[in-house]
């Protein structure tokens, strides 16, 4: 996937917009999914089962005789509710702890950098499976864990942000001007070292959304019978031999998911950092 996004990010002009058209369409298979499909993603049709893609049913029909087109539009909602309500909440406490860490004494900092870079030596999934092997299954529980195992990379890039912003002139000009600590980092740093994050957080949501379909794909996520990507994979391995369909287009929804949210963060990153489009 990364070599597919970076082919992408690189491309011509029409080629590029694919992936926002692409967003676009998965955005408003969140909103309102009946736009796209009429059919009941929880609509059992044993009678109709396996069905191999038709007119009827562009996807076919799963074990259960339930649309598979149907499943993996409502499945969007599932699976990208839990990708963006982790990257949220991962923005925000990385936000507060990049800031205290940045702004501490000597010793405060080094503890919370040391705590970030040992977090960070650990695979994202892995994290996210041990916290929810501590807290359980369900919906909640894997948002925090994805939302925990994703702090730290925001975390890293607030402090160091803060860092340069904190030595700045203007921060030194207003401390000479009398204004209170709280003041300065609520209208000088905080501003100033939120530039990346909205990069780093569109790549981080492709991120969090492969480990929400991998949590759910084990079973840890939302349960049967609701329509996620990764549970859909996960009912779909017993049958891939008489029924590739089952699978093949809930990992196609997770792929370009991914990989259309890294081309659209890419672009704004390539410019943040001074590079050619």
């Amino acid at each position: 996937m990364p070599k597919l996004a970076h082919v992408l990010a690189r491309s011509g002009p029409k080629l590029s917009h694919v992936p926002v058209v692409f967003l676009a369409v998965l955005a408003l298979a969140v909103a309102v999914p009946v736009l796209l499909t009429a059919a009941d993603p929880l609509a059992a049709d044993p009678l109709n089962a396996l069905a191999p893609p038709n007119a009827d049913h562009w996807f076919g029909t799963d074990h259960l005789g339930r649309d598979v087109l149907a499943r993996v539009v409502h499945g969007a909602r599932h699976s990208l509710s839990i990708g963006l309500a982790a990257s949220l909440l991962a923005v925000a406490c990385g936000t507060l702890l990049g800031l205290a860490a940045g702004l501490s004494p000597k010793w405060l900092d080094e503890a919370l950098a040391r705590s970030f870079d040992v977090l960070s030596t650990l695979p994202e999934l892995l994290l996210a499976l041990l916290v929810v092997a501590i807290t359980g299954p369900g919906t909640v529980n894997v948002i925090f864990a994805i939302a925990i195992a994703q702090i730290p990379n925001y975390a890293r890039v607030i402090r160091a942000q803060t860092f340069v912003v904190r030595h700045s002139g203007y921060v030194e000009q207003a401390l000479t001007f009398g204004r209170s600590r709280l003041a300065i980092i609520a209208g000088h740093v905080l501003p100033n070292v939120l530039g990346p994050i909205p990069v780093l957080a569109t790549i981080g949501l492709g991120q969090a959304v492969i480990a929400s379909a991998g949590l759910s794909f084990l079973g840890m996520g939302p349960q049967p019978p609701a329509a996620e990507w990764g549970a859909m994979l996960s009912e779909a391995r017993n049958y891939l031999r008489v029924a590739w369909w089952e699978a093949l287009f809930p990992g196609l929804a997770i792929t370009l998911t991914v990989v259309c949210l890294t081309v659209v963060g890419r672009r704004p990153q390539r410019r943040f950092e001074g590079r050619k489009p």
